[in-house]
């Protein structure tokens, strides 16, 4: 329902990740994802929350529990005491906010105009979903996925999986109608140049200018180790006689201990 919603948290803290990286962002995470990253760093956030914990005040880390589900106007005063209109952004995240796709629109309409810019971050492979919300979106910040190390939820384990570069292609053609838009690549020592060339073609195809970001991996989970810096220069090398917009952006909050 469009008036209520499944969320994991709400606070307010700086981006820290992508070509917006250091500025204040309020982040609202929805529960519910339908991948199984190997490096995800938030796997509470795979299924639905029985509550939500949202931070009190701004840059307190104070944090109450409300039950899920989380109404409009519950969230949109919870924003309001986090000082809404003074972030850059407000990143709607996950999980995978598209799972919820009336909510997100609602929500989104209801900050047009308060303030922030509207970023919203997504594992980039709901197209359906994404045709209900782009209009209300300022950023559209999408996920590649690589099947070495990422499988959807239904997926037998263990084995090799279908990959996602189809699925994200059509997501990425109906991406472009935002006013802005980053693709982001998680890169482990499992990553294959083989299938970031795929990529790189199909993105191409889309938009060589539009800013991909090489994220080396902040080892979590199954993943122990970041990737070599000999891995990540040669796979911008390569990237970049395709793409115009090439960059190697690693996350950045976990350097100062922000959520």
């Amino acid at each position: 329902m469009a008036e209520r919603m499944n969320l994991v948290e709400v606070f307010s803290s700086v981006q820290g990740e992508g070509i917006h990286v250091g500025e204040s962002t309020l982040f609202v995470r929805f529960a519910g994802c339908d991948l199984r990253c190997r490096w995800c760093d938030s796997p509470g956030t795979w299924q639905p929350s029985a509550h939500c914990e949202i931070e009190t005040a701004r840059g307190s880390g104070v944090r109450r529990r409300q039950p899920n589900p989380v109404s409009l106007a519950a969230l949109l005063e919870a924003l309001e005491l986090l000082e809404l209109a003074a972030h850059r952004w407000i990143a709607l995240t996950g999980g995978e906010p598209l799972l919820q796709p009336e909510a997100v629109r609602a929500l989104s309409l209801a900050v047009r105009g308060r303030g922030p810019r509207i970023h919203l971050e997504t594992h980039g492979l709901a197209v359906d979903a994404l045709e209900q919300v782009v209009a209300g979106v300022d950023l559209v910040s999408m996920d590649w996925k690589l099947a070495s190390d990422v499988r959807r939820a239904r997926d037998p384990s263990p084995g090799p999986v279908e990959d996602f570069h189809e699925a994200h292609t059509a997501f990425l053609k109906i991406a472009r109608a935002a006013p802005e838009v980053q693709i982001k690549v998680v890169v482990t020592p499992a990553s294959q140049a083989a299938e970031l060339d795929t990529m790189a073609a199909c993105i191409a195809a889309v938009d060589a200018s539009l800013p991909v970001i090489l994220q080396p991996v902040t080892p979590f989970g199954a993943v122990r180790e970041r990737p070599r810096a000999e891995q990540l220069l040669a796979l911008e090398a390569a990237l970049s006689c395709v793409l115009e917009d090439v960059r190697v952006i690693p996350q950045t909050h976990p350097l100062y201990g922000a959520p």
